[in-house]
C-alpha cells in the first residue's frame, strides 16, 4: 500500500484543521474516546456542532487562539492507500513553518474562504508550491454553506485563482473543488447542496493521484549515507554503500560515477534488507555493492555514468527567507546540501517578489522574513547539485546562520 504525503495551506480561519478533521471523521479514522473528547470540548465551548478542527489543533495554545501554530502530521488510511497530512499554519507569522511542512509533500490542498476569496496568503502559498514543483494542487473553496452554496461565487473565486496560477507560471495541474468542511460537502461524500458541481470529491481525487512517478523518471542520484564494512570473517572483503535513492533507477550492471572524485565502477549487486534485487527506484532505501572498490565516503553522490552532473561553486538560486534578521549582500552562511555543508557567500541579491502584485522587484537591498526572490551565491567547496527544475530532490539546500545555528533560508538551485 503506497503513501501519499499532503500539505495543507490557507489563511487563518479558512478551515484547514476542520477539513482534516472531516477527512478523519468520514473515513472512520478517529477512535471513539478521542471523538467523545472532542464532543465534550465542543459542548463546553457552547457550540451547536462537533468542532472537528479539535482533532488536529493539539496544542493548548492552538486551542486557545483558534489557529494552527506548528506543523502537525496526521495519519489516516483508506482501503487503497495511506495518507500523511502536514497541517501547516496559515498566519503569515508562521510561513516558515508552512514551508517546512510542505517540503516533503507530493501534493497540496489550498483552502480559500468563499466569503473572502483570494488574498495575500493565497498568493504566497501558491508561490511556495510552485517553487516546490508540486505536480498537482487542489484548491478547495471552503465554507460554501456560508454563501448559500452559490455557483457564481465559486466561479468568481476560481477565475481569480486561475489568473494567479497563470501569473506565477505554475506548471502543475490545479483542481478546484467547492466544499464545506463543517458539514462534509464534497470532502468524502458528494454534496446534495451543489448539484451544479460535476467534479469528484476531494478524497476521490486523492485516491487516484499517482505517487513518485516523476522521481522515477529523473536522472539517477544516490547520496551515500553510510559505508558498510562488516567486521567478521565471512564478509571481510565486503564493502557496501547504504542510502536512499533520491531519483531515477539503479540496476545491476549499470555503470556509475562517484562525485566528487569522478571515479567509475559498475553495480555488482543491490540489496534491500536481506534480499538481493535486480533494480531499485526513487524512494527505496538500499545498499549498493560495486565491482571495483573506490574510495567512497558518507556525503558522496553515486550517479548513473550516462547522466549529466554538475559540480557547482557559483550559481543562482531562488530563496525563501525564514529569519527575522534580513538577508543582505556579501553575508556568509553555511550551505547544507544533503549531508554536506560548506561556507557560502551571497554575491548578489537579484530580485524579490511583491506578494501583492506578484511582480519581481529588481531594486532590492535585503530580504525580510517570508520574502521570496532570486540571489547569486559562491561556495567554498563544490556542491554536486542539480537544477531544481530537473531533479527537485537534489536541487534544494538550506542556509544556516553560523553563529546561532538557525536555519535562515531555503534555496532552489538554478543552473
Amino acid at each position: 500500500m503506497d503513501i501519499l504525503k499532503i500539505a495543507t495551506a490557507g489563511s487563518v480561519d479558512d478551515g484547514k484543521s476542520s477539513l482534516i478533521g472531516r477527512l478523519l471523521y468520514d473515513t472512520k479514522s478517529v477512535t471513539k474516546d478521542k471523538l467523545e473528547a472532542v464532543e465534550s470540548i465542543s459542548k463546553r465551548k457552547g457550540l451547536s456542532f462537533v468542532d472537528l478542527s479539535l482533532l488536529t489543533d493539539g496544542l493548548i495554545a492552538e486551542r486557545e487562539q483558534g489557529i494552527t501554530i506548528d506543523v502537525a502530521h496526521i495519519y489516516f488510511n483508506t482501503e487503497n492507500r495511506k495518507y500523511i497530512i502536514a497541517d501547516t499554519p496559515g498566519h503569515v507569522e508562521y510561513t516558515r513553518n508552512m514551508i517546512t511542512g510542505a517540503s516533503n509533500a507530493e501534493t497540496a490542498i489550498v483552502l480559500i474562504d468563499a466569503r473572502n476569496g483570494v488574498w495575500e496568503q493565497t498568493r504566497r502559498h501558491l508561490s511556495i508550491f510552485s517553487l516546490l514543483r508540486l505536480t498537482t494542487v487542489f484548491i478547495c473553496i471552503n465554507k460554501m454553506d456560508m454563501v448559500s452554496y452559490e455557483e457564481n461565487i465559486f466561479t468568481t473565486i476560481k477565475k481569480n485563482a486561475e489568473d494567479l496560477v497563470e501569473k506565477i507560471n505554475f506548471k502543475g495541474k490545479v483542481v478546484f473543488i467547492p466544499i464545506s468542511a463543517k458539514y462534509g460537502d464534497n470532502v468524502v461524500s458528494v454534496s446534495a447542496n451543489m448539484e451544479w458541481y460535476k467534479g469528484e470529491t476531494l478524497l476521490n481525487y486523492l485516491e487516484k493521484l499517482p505517487v513518485h512517478e516523476m522521481d522515477k523518471k529523473q536522472p539517477a542520484r544516490f547520496p551515500v549515507q553510510l559505508v558498510i564494512r562488516p567486521h567478521n570473517d565471512a564478509y571481510h572483503d565486503f564493502r557496501g554503500y547504504a542510502g536512499k535513492i533520491a531519483s531515477g533507477t539503479f540496476a545491476e550492471g549499470d555503470e556509475i560515477t562517484v562525485l566528487p572524485s569522478l571515479k567509475k565502477s559498475i553495480i555488482k549487486s543491490i540489496h534491500r534488507g536481506e534480499k538481493k534485487i535486480a533494480a531499485a527506484v526513487a524512494g527505496e532505501s538500499v545498499l549498493l555493492e560495486l565491482e571495483k572498490d573506490i574510495d567512497i565516503s558518507r556525503g558522496n553522490m553515486i550517479v548513473a555514468a550516462n547522466n549529466n552532473y554538475k559540480l557547482l561553486t557559483n550559481f543562482n538560486a531562488t530563496i525563501a527567507w525564514l529569519d527575522d534578521a534580513p538577508l543582505e549582500n556579501n553575508k556568509t552562511y553555511l550551505l547544507q546540501h544533503g549531508v554536506n555543508s560548506t561556507t557560502a557567500k551571497i554575491v548578489s541579491l537579484n530580485t524579490v517578489i511583491n506578494m501583492k502584485t506578484m511582480e519581481e522587484n529588481k531594486t532590492v537591498t535585503n530580504f525580510k522574513l517570508n520574502d521570496i526572490g532570486k540571489i547569486s551565491l559562491k561556495t567554498a567547496q563544490p556542491v554536486f547539485a542539480d537544477d531544481y527544475n530537473d531533479v527537485p530532490v537534489n536541487g534544494v539546500f538550506i542556509l544556516i546562520d553560523k553563529f546561532s545555528n538557525k536555519t535562515v533560508g531555503v534555496g532552489f538551485v538554478e543552473v
